[in-house]
């Protein structure tokens, strides 16, 4: 497979390189769902008291994986908020448990079945998932390869390069941590076609692996998705699974193996057009948001979405503090009246792939996103726009007229289970025939089969 398609958006509110630490909160309000995981089997009750590490819950449909507290405290519940709320917290010493207290399977896999182990009660195998289903893989199971990436390309996420600097031996013992666990089986590290010290450290730190393989992209979206790696590579869908992970997940294999500490913090980052200092921030999961908009944020009037600009989820009032999951935060202005002269969308102020709007007279500018989709929707022309910029070599114009019209036969056979829902096709559409919510194809296709 080439790499073809593809669309870097110049967008307003970029984050910074550098790092900062948010201060200790007073409380924690740790989510008990995020993207993949819902911790809904609670391991601990209202009033007890806890040690940073200690598991709050876990996920009975994911192999157990762990919510872990971020800090000690006080546990207060309530069940009507799906939150685990931490009271009067502070910061401890985290102990792993013996080997004496391990799954009798688990000891009589040796090392690499108790570093597994140690992976998933640790909180660092969460950050794995598989290439093409994007599910958490079986961690006692057997991948065909893995795939390591040093990208986040999807605009306002936070960079794999930050969360690099300062920890590239980290990082390199990381890799070594993870080979220990396979037999046989590569690891491609997917890093940036681009000239940087960083990568130059990274080539020479792992120089002699055998079972290291680079391969180098072009730092262009979604290029870094590892569904388009996976086939990139040439690894097949049903030849097993495809472990996969970013920096920061290999950064938290090495604390797991090499410190047997969980990773209790992340680094995540702030930005869009409304951010007053956009800025990559050391956190940890449930940290409250308001805390976070309060201090970065000026105006109330605001849309926050979960995660990057193209794949990430509005986060509404219910949602108290930072999931285990989140990568960033997104601030766009809340737009609430129509737009004058909406209707030459994308307008003097949005940039588009077609060459025939207002736009298209001013040179490269980086574009004001906002959480208003300019104009009205338009029937699709069939332009071919979505199919030069989709990466998974599919038809999107195609397939949403089938959907459009219940086809869904027809949408099967155009082969919409390649669909990466990246966004592309829906951001850039001229007639904004494409949204969002028919990015699900496959899901919407799985209902209607039922």
């Amino acid at each position: 497979m080439k790499l073809t398609g593809g669309y870097n958006v110049l967008l307003q509110g970029r984050p910074d390189a550098g790092i900062e630490v948010l201060p200790e909160p007073q409380k924690l309000v740790v989510p008990l769902s995020s993207r993949r995981f819902n911790f809904s089997e609670i391991r601990v009750q209202d009033g007890q008291k806890i040690n940073g590490g200690d598991i709050l819950a876990q996920d009975p449909e994911n192999y157990n994986v762990p919510l872990l507290a971020p800090r000690a405290g006080i546990v207060r519940l309530d069940p009507e908020k799906k939150h685990i709320a931490l009271e009067n917290i502070s910061k401890t010493e985290f102990a792993y448990a013996a080997h004496g207290d391990l799954p009798h399977i688990v000891r009589q896999m040796g090392n690499a079945g108790i570093n597994r182990h140690k992976l998933l009660s640790l909180g660092a195998w969460q950050f794995i998932c598989d290439a093409y289903t994007g599910k958490l893989p079986d961690p006692l199971g057997k991948p065909q390869a893995v795939i390591v990436s040093t990208l986040s390309l999807e605009p306002f996420a936070a960079r794999g390069d930050v969360q690099l600097e300062k920890r590239l031996l980290n990082f390199t013992r990381g890799l070594e941590h993870l080979q220990s666990l396979l037999e046989y089986q590569p690891i491609y590290l997917v890093m940036p076609k681009v000239r940087s010290d960083i990568k130059k450290q990274v080539h020479r730190n792992i120089r002699g692996y055998a079972w290291a393989k680079i391969i180098e992209i072009p730092p262009t979206y979604p290029w870094d998705d590892f569904n388009i790696l996976a086939r990139f590579i040439g690894l097949k869908k049903d030849a097993g699974p495809v472990w996969s992970l970013r920096t920061e997940g290999l950064l938290a294999v090495d604390r797991a193996l090499t410190l047997s500490k969980p990773s209790l913090v992340r680094i995540i980052s702030i930005g869009g057009p409304e951010v007053d200092r956009c800025v990559h921030l050391k956190a940890m999961p449930g940290y409250p948001v308001n805390a976070i908009l309060d201090k970065y944020v000026s105006n109330p009037e605001v849309s926050v979405i979960n995660g990057g600009i193209f794949t990430g989820r509005t986060i509404d009032d219910k949602t108290l503090g930072l999931d285990t999951e989140c990568r960033g935060l997104t601030i766009l202005p809340e737009h609430t009246e129509r737009e004058f002269l909406g209707f030459i969308r994308p307008g003097w102020d949005r940039s588009c792939y077609a060459e025939c709007f207002l736009s298209s007279f001013r040179k490269k500018f980086k574009e004001r996103y906002t959480n208003a989709m300019r104009g009205e929707l338009r029937p699709c022309v069939s332009c071919n726009f979505c199919e030069e910029l989709c990466p998974a070599g599919i038809m999107p114009h195609l397939i949403h007229k089938y959907l459009y019209d219940d086809l869904i036969e027809e949408a099967d056979e155009a082969r919409i289970d390649l669909c990466i829902r990246c966004g592309l096709c829906a951001e850039r559409c001229p007639s904004g025939a494409i949204t969002m919510e028919q990015l699900s194809f496959q899901e919407k296709l799985q209902c209607r089969s039922t």
